[in-house]
């Protein structure tokens, strides 16, 4: 939020802080919905930002990660342990339940507006189980789709509860 109201100060924008914000991993749209609409933006139009924004890393992650991978492990130790680690988010117990169902599994796990969930994730996930592009983005899209929905549903309540 202070990152948000930050980059709005600066004059770049409600519009383009929201967009800022969705792009960011762990945040993605699931925290950039609430900060646009937090700093005047219609739900709606933080929504359809926000849902812009957390796609488009995805296709620079799935054609990137494995080079950026490759390259992290021979840099140092800790570099090695932080590709572990990612390597084992995404073949995980998730990871293996989505590449079961593909489109619908990546879809859905995209969907779930939690922490850990999302098109980031997603696109690791996509890009670890060597899904081509043409092939991934589809059910990101529709997850990120849905999950823009409910947070902008929830967003919408807590307004009202509030106001």
């Amino acid at each position: 939020m202070q990152i948000a109201s930050y980059i709005a100060d600066m004059g770049a924008g409600e519009a383009l802080a929201t967009l800022i914000v969705s792009m960011l991993p762990i945040i993605e749209l699931r925290g950039a919905i609430p900060v646009g609409a937090s700093l005047g933006l219609p739900v709606w139009q933080a929504a359809v930002i926000a849902m812009i924004g957390n796609l488009l890393p995805v296709p620079f992650i799935i054609a990137f990660v494995r080079t950026v991978m490759d390259w992290l492990r021979e840099r140092s130790d800790r570099a090695r342990r932080f590709v572990a680690w990612l390597e084992s988010k995404g073949s995980g117990k998730r990871a293996m339940r989505v590449q079961k169902a593909q489109f619908w599994g990546l879809a859905l796990f995209v969907a779930v507006p939690l922490p850990g969930t999302g098109a980031w994730t997603g696109a690791l996930i996509a890009a670890l189980l060597n899904m081509r592009m043409k092939r991934a983005m589809p059910p990101i899209m529709l997850g990120v789709l849905t999950a823009g929905l409910l947070v902008s549903l929830a967003t919408v309540g807590v307004i009202q509860l509030l106001f």
